[in-house]
């Protein structure tokens, strides 16, 4: 994390899994810990010792480069009354509280703060997130900038020029983790079903889901390449794909489940 990064300072509001994996991989990056604040009253014992090692400080000494809002959305609007106080003219407010808009959090500062809102996903926690950011029309390019390093901590970013996209990128990788963790749990009782011992059924569902993706990340071919590339006609898997291709099949339950996460976040947004 380089690029003039030790000029900047940052205010992190809320240190739990989110929060909490964005300050370890800003920990790792170099950042100056002195260029760093946090604020979180109720720290797990892990976070509580991480702020101990470091001593890193609870309060800015200055109003801060980026306010980063890192709390849950039941919370928003406490912290921000807290909080807004800090923010200068120059300050970036950078959330990812989910469902919260660029508007709802403009409310509580002047109408000209730079506000990006970004959506990250679980697997932050181990700095191979996906996270889509919108930036509104006062970020300034070193904001935004400064604003993506910052998220890169967590793994990939993403920049979407509509806010709208992402009740959509919320319901696709927001929400997508639990879809995968979700499908090793059928694919593990399908396998117990089939005749398997649970705990082999397991194994071999989780490890199956495991190395397709690492294979998927490493490789320049398509998803549906890999897929066609994997089944023999008229063999095995072939067979399995007959069943989730069909009309009804996981295309349709992804679109149904997909359109059911994007409408409960617009309504979390209202």
């Amino acid at each position: 994390m380089n690029g003039g990064i030790d000029k900047v300072s940052v205010f992190l509001i809320g240190a739990g899994r989110m929060g909490g994996a964005l300050l370890r991989g800003w920990l790792a990056a170099g950042f100056p810990v002195a260029s760093l604040a946090v604020k979180e009253p109720h720290p797990s014992p892990e976070m509580a010792a991480l702020l101990k090692a470091t001593e890193i400080a609870d309060q800015p000494s200055s109003a801060p480069s980026v306010l980063v809002l890192a709390v849950k959305p039941q919370m928003m609007t406490k912290v921000l009354d807290e909080v807004a106080p800090h923010a200068g003219p120059q300050t970036a407010v950078l959330s990812i509280a989910a469902g919260r808009t660029v508007a709802s959090i403009t409310r509580h500062f002047s109408p000209n703060t730079a506000i990006v809102r970004a959506m990250p996903n679980l697997p932050a926690e181990i700095g191979r997130g996906i996270t889509a950011a919108f930036a509104n029309p006062h970020v300034t390019t070193p904001q935004r900038d400064l604003c993506g390093k910052l998220l890169s901590a967590a793994g990939d970013v993403a920049w979407v020029e509509d806010e709208s996209y992402l009740d959509a990128v919320t319901a696709v990788s927001g929400s997508g983790p639990g879809y995968v963790f979700y499908l090793v749990e059928c694919l593990a009782t399908a396998g117990r079903d089939a005749g398997l011992p649970p705990d082999l059924a397991e194994k071999l569902a989780r490890a199956t889901i495991e190395g397709a993706g690492e294979l998927l990340r490493r490789s320049s071919l398509s998803p549906a390449q890999l897929r066609e590339n994997v089944t023999s006609p008229g063999g095995t898997t072939a067979a399995g794909l007959s069943v989730l291709m069909r009309e009804r099949g996981l295309t349709a339950l992804l679109r149904e489940t997909v359109a059911a996460a994007a409408q409960r976040s617009r309504e979390l947004s209202e």
